[in-house]
């Protein structure tokens, strides 16, 4: 694939429009490259002008914060912000709510002042100006979706409608979970659970929340998070149900539509 490079771009002349902000997961995780990958899919066809810091990406420093390393977290920040302040970025896009959430909500504190838009959102503006059109309904046209909410998206940001709207242009049956929306359920990943051994207790919050997905008899659990992409998956798995249910990023079910 070709994805531009923004050192690159700048030394070329060229100011990019967006900075996809790919995220450590987008990066490093095997799955998660494949909705990366996705999203560039999009970005290209479409023809947005972005680039990617590539190397030059640090983490924005969300788990170590979480987890409670709050000098390790701003030595992070610092650097992204130095490098995107000298680049001179404005707008950002990421597929990460981790991501977005820090970018959006905690860097402008430490100097880091950026309009960040989470993939949904975009996706979402690129439907409504007509720049997807997702043909003779799209490769899930009837096939039964239940959508569930990442905590960063949906309680910590309000953002609830957009991947939903996403999903309503694959002329797909949406089916809700009894959770949903500013009463879902986290996948379990969230605070730096994704990195350390669960607490004592009955059940894993992702094999419930899995279960929750499963009782809804749909056959596609859409997510727009990396971490609950990899929560979910692996409470699917539990159940013995990957040949009858797939976990789907929204930007691999419009990058397989278009």
């Amino acid at each position: 694939m070709h994805v531009p490079i923004l050192s690159e771009e700048i030394a070329k002349g060229n100011t990019p429009e967006i900075l996809f902000w790919v995220g450590c997961a987008g990066s490093f995780d095997q799955r998660a490259q494949s909705i990366t990958k996705a999203f560039a899919l999009i970005l290209n066809k479409v023809g947005v002008n972005y680039a990617i810091l590539g190397s030059e990406e640090m983490c924005t420093g969300d788990p170590v914060r979480r987890a409670g390393n709050e000098f390790m977290f701003q030595m992070m920040a610092y650097q992204n912000i130095n490098l995107l302040n000298t680049y001179n970025v404005k707008k950002i896009v990421t597929a990460c709510p981790h991501c977005f959430n820090t970018l959006k909500n905690e860097y402008p504190e430490l100097g880091g002042n950026y309009e960040v838009i989470h993939h949904t959102t975009f996706i979402q503006s690129l439907i409504n100006e007509g720049k997807i059109v997702v043909k003779d309904g799209g490769a899930f046209k009837g096939k039964k979706i239940t959508y569930h909410d990442s905590c960063y998206l949906g309680r910590s940001n309000q953002i609830y409608e957009a991947p939903r709207k996403v999903l309503e242009a694959l002329d797909a049956e949406l089916i809700e979970m009894k959770r949903c929306k500013s009463n879902g359920l986290c996948c379990g990943a969230g605070g730096a659970q994704m990195f350390k051994e669960e607490e004592k207790g009955n059940l894993r919050v992702n094999w419930e929340r899995a279960n929750e997905a499963i009782e809804t008899k749909a056959t596609i659990i859409a997510s727009a998070c990396p971490f609950c992409n990899t929560m979910m998956t692996d409470g699917v798995k539990l159940k013995e149900k990957e040949s009858e249910i797939q976990v789907l990023d929204i930007a691999e079910l419009i990058a397989q539509s278009i």
